[in-house]
């Protein structure tokens, strides 16, 4: 995606964050949208200032280069999205069972739900990077 294509994706999210923002001083929406809002403001703000630094200093672009295309980067990517899915399967785990004893139905089910589903797209991916690879 080209740098001018991303600054306009973060214009835009910028623009969306003031909209959130106005609609909660205005009592339209409540807080939840209006932090919302403030979050996007924030990240676009961060991203545009990423992208001038990128455009204007070919240092900075050399290194990031450097950090997106290199395969140990992206294989301690690949391993720390791996230990981020086993620990999100074994909280959940735990929390299907401590809220059971604790009596708690609704946030037990969410739990049990979650290590379903993501149990059931590790399988999807898995047949299918089984067949492309």
């Amino acid at each position: 995606m080209k740098i001018e294509k991303r600054m306009y994706i973060n214009i835009f999210w910028i623009i969306i964050g003031l909209v959130l923002v106005a609609c909660g001083i205005f009592d339209i929406v409540d807080s939840f949208w209006s932090g919302m809002g403030g979050a996007l403001i924030a990240v676009g703000a961060i991203r545009l200032i990423q992208y001038f630094k990128y455009s204007k200093n070919p240092e900075y672009r050399e290194k990031m280069e450097i950090e997106r295309n290199d395969e140990r980067n992206k294989f301690i990517g690949g391993r720390a999205w791996a230990w981020a899915g086993y620990g999100f399967v074994m909280l959940n785990a735990v929390g299907t069972i401590a809220f059971k004893i604790l009596e708690n139905e609704l946030l037990s089910q969410y739990c049990a739900y979650s290590v379903c589903i993501i149990i059931v797209l590790y399988w999807i991916s898995f047949l299918f990077l089984r067949k492309k690879y």
